[in-house]
């Protein structure tokens, strides 16, 4: 089974990862390491990653880079939209690093790319996983606007764990983003890693904080540590232990749920979006 996933990986990653270089664009599928690659891609789905690839924030389970900011690519958007056209890809996932340097942390740049896609491919969905923008409602509004089929933040891990894994980050701020965001009337989607050191208590309530935002979709994964520089797993799940996860949060209401080992935010998303 491995040696088979690794022929599809192989088969399928080559044009994906040549019309990225021609292009100059990055993915997330790349610079997150992610262990999906060839089989979404398979599907006809990519996560592209704009606004460089350095993030202003140094997350510890993230294999994306801390750096100094890089300049605001004002082509990017319309390069995004040709490579979607040419892969011919019916659903993409555009996403960021953080751009807290930033007046509007990237928000423009995200509706442009959204509305260049949809200008070349009225037909094609776009789904943003975005940071949170420092909850200033006015950047999210300018996301908005672009009328992105789904929209994504990750709440990632529990908040007892955000002062070691997403520093930076606040997980009230980051409820209050989903929370703002459905009530706006979109398809909204948020993601948790586990075997970071949490409890199972913990992971409840934080399924239950998440279900209180009235979210669509919730992903649950496997946290798998990029490199052994990176915060450590302290716990490998077991699948039973997802399909507990994914029961319980199905029974507290949330519509939509998909949980495993190898489940990341932008698994399966255009399945997901059908679903709804």
């Amino acid at each position: 089974m491995k040696q088979e996933k690794k022929k599809i990986t192989i088969a399928h990653t080559a044009e994906l990862k040549r019309v990225f270089e021609f292009g100059g664009l990055n993915t997330v599928c790349q610079s997150a390491k992610c262990p999906n690659i060839g089989e979404c891609y398979k599907n006809k789905t990519a996560t592209f990653l704009i606004l460089g690839k350095y993030c202003t924030r140094g997350c510890s389970f993230c294999a994306i880079e801390k750096y100094k900011a890089e300049f605001v690519d004002a082509h990017e958007p319309s390069r995004i939209a040709k490579a979607v056209k040419k892969l011919g890809l019916s659903y993409c996932v555009i996403t960021s690093v953080t751009r807290d340097d930033l007046p509007d942390g990237g928000a423009r740049h995200f509706a442009k790319t959204i509305n260049e896609i949809k200008t070349l491919l009225p037909e094609n969905k776009v789904e943003v996983l975005v940071p949170d923008f420092l909850g200033n409602t006015k950047s999210i509004d300018i996301v908005l606007n672009a009328c992105p089929d789904v929209f994504s933040h990750n709440l990632e891990t529990v908040p007892a764990l955000y002062d070691k894994v997403r520093k930076g980050a606040d997980y009230k701020r980051s409820l209050k983003v989903l929370k703002y965001v459905k009530s706006a009337g979109f398809k909204v989607k948020t993601g948790i890693m586990v075997g970071l050191g949490e409890t199972e208590l913990q992971i409840f309530e934080t399924i239950e904080d998440i279900k209180s935002t009235n979210v669509d979709i919730l992903t649950i994964g496997q946290y798998l540590a990029p490199t052994l520089k990176h915060y450590p797993v302290i716990e490998e799940y077991a699948e039973e232990e997802f399909k507990m996860l994914e029961n319980f949060a199905v029974s507290v209401g949330i519509k939509q749920v998909i949980s495993g080992r190898y489940v990341r935010s932008s698994y399966f998303a255009e399945a997901s979006f059908k679903k709804l």
